[in-house]
């Protein structure tokens, strides 16, 4: 009997050399684009509903999911994958690379807006409504950078579906999913991060104390 990929989608059934079936896990791993590709600067184009539909877009966001969990990423932005849309995936579940970070359940967003939700202005972030985080990205390999950013956030999008979302998210949940949309608009976080804090992972992760990897100063 078929079985189904993580992302749904039917793995294939193949019988081996001594008569045994075996299920092979039909996953689509695609290239992962590096700082300097012009496609990680450009502005993300939005998905119309009916092509959000098609089974192009519903194939990419399957091939996303795959990629993302492969490459033990917190999210991942279709222009990552040399595709320019507004379309962004996350999912943090017991992730090697952000141990201390709570679970976030599988997220899929198309065309999100994603609108600071403090009391302080973004350019002049009161302690209490910020949150810093020593962010990696899938695009920028081996490297870790403080980054603080609006601790609460409103997320207004499309599921895969088409239905619509509105929801808030804090802490660092907030910091993801604007690091994440970040990249439909051709931004990086290494654009935003404290430059001295800068680190590849090995000194990362010798030298920044885990209680100086997230810093939510309003958390309850």
């Amino acid at each position: 009997m078929a079985a189904r990929t993580s992302s749904g989608r039917l793995a294939a059934s193949a019988r081996d050399t001594g008569g045994f079936w075996a299920t092979v896990q039909a996953v689509a791993i695609r290239k992962i684009a590096q700082l300097g590709e012009p496609v990680l600067r450009r502005v993300a184009r939005p998905l119309s509903v009916e092509e959000l539909k098609s089974a192009a877009i519903q194939t990419l966001i399957d091939d996303m999911i795959d990629t993302m969990r492969d490459a033990d990423g917190a999210g991942l932005a279709a222009p990552q994958v040399y595709e320019s849309v507004q379309l962004c995936v996350i999912e943090i579940s017991k992730n090697p690379r952000y141990p201390d970070a709570l679970d976030i359940p599988l997220t899929v967003l198309v065309n999100p807006v994603v609108t600071p939700d403090v009391k302080s202005s973004v350019a002049e972030l009161a302690p209490e409504d910020s949150i810093s985080m020593f962010e990696g990205c899938l695009s920028v390999t081996g490297l870790r950078g403080q980054v603080t950013r609006p601790r609460r956030v409103r997320v207004q999008a499309l599921d895969r579906h088409g239905s619509h979302l509105d929801f808030a998210w804090e802490g660092v949940r907030a910091s993801v999913v604007q690091h994440e949309t970040d990249h439909l608009k051709g931004v990086l976080y290494v654009d935003l991060a404290d430059s001295k804090s800068l680190t590849f992972l090995r000194e990362y992760e010798r030298y920044v104390p885990r209680e100086e990897r997230i810093v939510d100063r309003g958390a309850p």
